[in-house]
């Protein structure tokens, strides 16, 4: 038997990865009414966040009534029967603590950080949340404006502003995924209170919830607590709505113009790619960093410094449970037409569709994703959110530290292989957007 020795130990483990070094360490149970629990336990720092992501986003909508999913998201925080209303944002912040939420296609996400002795409060305020938010008509108008407001700032008001909407809108004919988060004011000015009541019902329950806690805690005492809080909350009565449509493969390029308040035009493209939890997500990730992530990424380099035919370029994979988009756009540089930009886009995906990428370029990249994926889990924050999509998409918590494993796995044969495969003119979106000074006048 080999004798190992303290330095040995030492060395051995400095000489693994940063990600090896750093493996997330966590406890996880499920209540009796479906309600999973995931704590993971950080005493350096005297803080916990609490979450509670619920597995509903803007796919779970009724066709008729998009929008409802990020409407909860705001209306979730006008109170409960034991909460006044307008009183959770204060009560946490009057604690030290800050707090928010967000809404995807796929899940609902919220989240408090306080100093760690106020854990129960967070607890508390998480379980009143799930029993009884109060969804009545006060709240719905009043969250009716706060949503008009947000959406004409967002979306409106700002310059290309809609392009997720038209993108989405154009990228799917048959998935829910058709439409964006933020939905159809119409629909939610035409629904009635009892519709926005059978939705909480439906979908904010604990089957259909994953609770995370995350910082200085005891891992006894948070169990006690969190049984304490989220026990009695009945489980919903329903089976919960997923989506069982498969988006058909275009075959087709779908091609369109939108014209905005803008100067300056830009290109969009999008490409239907798997879902998130297949295993070419992780070479469709890198590809995006490699062609526009950083100053040293390929299109930026070619397109913004050296053409300078762009302002700004992006490549984002936006990854979705039932299948994504491989989304990218470009802004033209002033006196640049769109066609010409689209097609020196076009010319440095087929170079890396025929050539592939260096071996230099390949190892740089492996550098950018592993300390992308390492920031990631550097605030207790990132980790809580991390292992609650570790549980509700891939299905495994301990996915957290299996992920750059799955990176590991992608050569650079598999970034040229899904840039073939999945970078297809034939079945892709492409929206050019133009100043409305360029519109032809209507006879």
């Amino acid at each position: 038997m080999r004798k190992t020795t303290l330095l040995g130990l030492i060395l051995g483990v400095l000489a693994l990865p940063a990600w090896a070094q750093n493996k997330i360490e966590f406890k996880e149970f499920t209540l009796d009414n479906g309600l999973h629990v995931i704590m993971h336990q950080d005493n350096t720092t005297p803080i916990v966040v609490t979450s509670v992501l619920y597995h509903v986003g803007s796919k779970n909508e009724n066709p008729e009534r998009t929008g409802f999913a990020h409407f909860f998201e705001h209306l979730m925080f006008e109170g409960s029967e034991n909460i006044g209303r307008g009183e959770f944002m204060t009560t946490i912040q009057g604690r030290g603590g800050t707090l928010n939420a967000y809404t995807s296609n796929d899940i609902t996400y919220y989240y408090e950080l306080l100093p760690s002795n106020e854990l129960e409060l967070a607890l508390y305020m998480e379980s009143e949340r799930m029993l009884h938010s109060k969804v009545d008509i006060t709240g719905v108008e009043t969250q009716r404006e706060v949503v008009k407001e947000e959406k004409r700032q967002r979306i409106d008001n700002q310059p290309y502003g809609s392009i997720l909407t038209e993108t989405l809108a154009r990228a799917y004919t048959v998935h829910p995924y058709r439409w964006a988060p933020i939905g159809s004011l119409e629909h939610l000015n035409a629904a009635t209170i009892e519709e926005f009541q059978q939705f909480y019902k439906d979908f904010y329950v604990p089957n259909n919830a994953t609770l995370t806690i995350a910082g200085d805690i005891d891992y006894a005492k948070t169990e006690d607590l969190v049984r304490k809080y989220f026990s009695e909350i009945p489980k919903g009565a329903k089976e919960i709505y997923r989506p069982n449509v498969t988006e058909p493969k275009k075959t087709a390029e779908v091609r369109d113009i939108i014209y905005d308040n803008i100067q300056i035009p830009a290109v969009i493209q999008a490409y239907n790619v798997p879902p998130r939890n297949h295993p070419d997500s992780y070479a469709m990730s890198m590809l995006s960093t490699y062609l526009t992530g950083g100053n040293s990424s390929l299109m930026t380099k070619e397109l913004v410094d050296k053409q300078q035919k762009a302002l700004a370029v992006a490549a984002i994979p936006l990854e979705l449970e039932d299948g994504g988009l491989f989304l990218m756009y470009g802004i033209a540089n002033m006196g640049v037409e769109a066609k010409d930009l689209e097609t020196e886009i076009d010319k440095l995906l087929k170079q890396v569709q025929e050539n592939g990428i260096t071996d230099e370029d390949f190892a740089k990249l492996k550098n950018q994703i592993e300390n992308d994926l390492v920031s990631s889990n550097s605030t207790i924050a990132g980790v809580a959110e991390n292992l609650a999509e570790a549980k509700v998409i891939f299905g495994d918590t301990n996915y957290i530290n299996q992920v750059m494993d799955q990176f590991a796995k992608v050569t650079k044969a598999d970034i040229q292989r899904v840039a073939k495969e999945y970078m297809n003119l034939d079945g892709r979106v492409v929206l050019y957007y133009l100043p409305k000074s360029a519109q032809p006048a209507t006879e």
